[in-house]
């Protein structure tokens, strides 16, 4: 089953037990599902739907940081709630040590030098890893391994 068909499946299961907050999360993430398939004329497949759960965690972080620094604890438990219903959409999160192994790898393939290179690395890493690891650590990952 695609996940786009999950999600939707979920979406009715959380409809039918009356879960309100995961319900708004489901129909929040096949909103941006949707308008990217209407915005770029696509039918989204398993890769772009993770990215775009991917790019919706990302926001959330960063809003519920935003509420802790405030002293909104109430808006940042929303956000942070939502987060654990996407990140059930996610395949498996590699390891920092997986990440690392990986990064290495491509370095090596890529015959990469030094810290000019990492545009050309970061590329490849983002097709390979994306949705598997969360990007800040491939970031550091990236940076570490040409550093040295």
């Amino acid at each position: 089953m695609s996940l786009k068909q999950t999600i939707s499946d979920d979406m009715k299961a959380a409809m039918r037990a009356k879960e309100a907050d995961r319900l708004g999360t489901i129909r929040m993430l096949l909103a941006a599902m949707k308008q990217k398939e209407v915005d770029e004329r696509v039918e989204l497949d398993d890769a772009m739907i993770v990215a775009i759960v991917d790019k919706l965690i990302k926001q959330r972080k960063d809003a519920a940081q935003q509420y802790d620094a405030a002293g909104r604890a109430d808006l940042a438990d929303k956000e942070k709630a939502e987060i654990v219903v996407l990140e059930g959409y996610l395949p498996k999160r590699l390891t920092a040590e997986e990440i690392s192994d990986a990064v290495k790898a491509i370095v090596v393939e890529l015959g990469a030098a030094g810290p000019g290179d990492m545009g050309k690395v970061m590329g490849v890493v983002k097709q390979r890893l994306a949705g598997q690891a969360d990007m800040g650590l491939v970031s550091a990952a990236v940076k570490a391994a040409l550093a040295g």
